[in-house]
């Protein structure tokens, strides 16, 4: 039986990237035509990497700096909550470069929210797992304060549960703007400890 299910739910992507530098102010991930997706993420990627040093996001579980499984390969927005974070900031758009999105998507609902272990598959067979959701930092904050002057601080409040999923490549392949993905959950009830 299968432990995960398709469901009716698809995402068009509209938007590719990588955050190529160390430069955590700036960002800066120059959009992409299609990306190349491997085990270990995208090439040259900061996040790429089968593994990764603990961070704060994890410090119940781990020293700082442990090595660990990289779930944070990918970083996946959708475009209709950038565009709720905008309005709250009472900026025009936020540019996918400045939050250091991966993949912008736009077509499923809640989309912060999907459950986690969650699969998003495109055409070639490209499959990330989603692990869970990307809490808002200071990060994308310092970076919108470069080019919005005075309210790069109003984004981490404003992006709070719209700041899109982490995820890892669980099978290789391409992915380009404009194709779909399709959205398959666990198959399981929800946790009643």
């Amino acid at each position: 039986m299968p432990a995960l299910k398709p469901t009716h739910y698809t995402a068009e992507v509209v938007w590719l990237g990588s955050v190529m530098t160390d430069d955590r102010n700036e960002l800066a991930s120059p959009a992409r035509d299609a990306l190349d997706l491997t085990f270990d993420g995208v090439a040259g990627a900061f996040h790429a990497g089968v593994t990764r040093p603990s961070c704060s996001r994890v410090k119940s579980q781990y020293a700082k700096g442990t090595p660990i499984r990289n779930e944070r390969q990918l970083c996946i927005v959708s475009q209709e909550e950038l565009d709720e974070v905008a309005a709250e900031m009472g900026i025009d758009t936020i540019e996918p470069t400045r939050v250091g999105a991966t993949i912008v998507v736009k077509g499923i609902p809640d989309f912060t929210h999907i459950p986690p272990s969650s699969r998003l598959q495109g055409p070639s067979g490209a499959t990330v797992t989603v692990d869970m959701e990307n809490r808002p930092c200071l990060f994308p904050a310092k970076s919108l304060e470069v080019v919005h002057p005075g309210q790069g601080a109003m984004f981490k409040p404003a992006a709070k549960n719209r700041r899109g999923v982490c995820a890892w490549v669980a099978a290789e392949g391409r992915i380009a703007v404009g194709d779909t993905l399709t959205l398959h959950i666990p198959d399981q009830r929800a946790w009643m400890p």
